[in-house]
């Protein structure tokens, strides 16, 4: 099951001052950051339980773009997730959530 969360990175983030001036880019930390964080609230846990495992940037995000996260379960608390523009592929990777006493149990 795949799961959409909106992403949008506001065209007066404090990250746009310096990366580029000119021709500002959305840095990919802020992208895993927001996704991060979203992920992390949309589960209902702390961000800072979840880990990012890896990452590939694909191409460039402008400021205030409409984002979306696709989130895909996979196996020992791991999720896929594909940072999309409405006409391509902006980031991917995998990021993990905590395992909790219930999630033990059922393995």
């Amino acid at each position: 099951m795949t799961t959409l969360v909106p992403l949008e990175i506001p065209a007066d983030h404090a990250a746009f001052a310096g990366h580029f001036p000119g021709n500002p880019i959305v840095p990919g930390v802020v992208l895993l950051d927001e996704t991060l964080y979203s992920v992390a609230r949309a589960h209902g846990v702390a961000p800072e339980k979840c880990a990012i495992l890896a990452a590939k940037f694909l191409s460039a995000a402008q400021p205030g773009e409409r984002l979306q996260i696709a989130l895909e379960a996979g196996d020992n608390g791991r999720l896929h997730f594909t940072i999309r523009a409405p006409d391509r592929v902006v980031a991917s990777g995998i990021l993990t959530l905590p395992v909790t006493a219930a999630d033990s149990h059922e393995r």
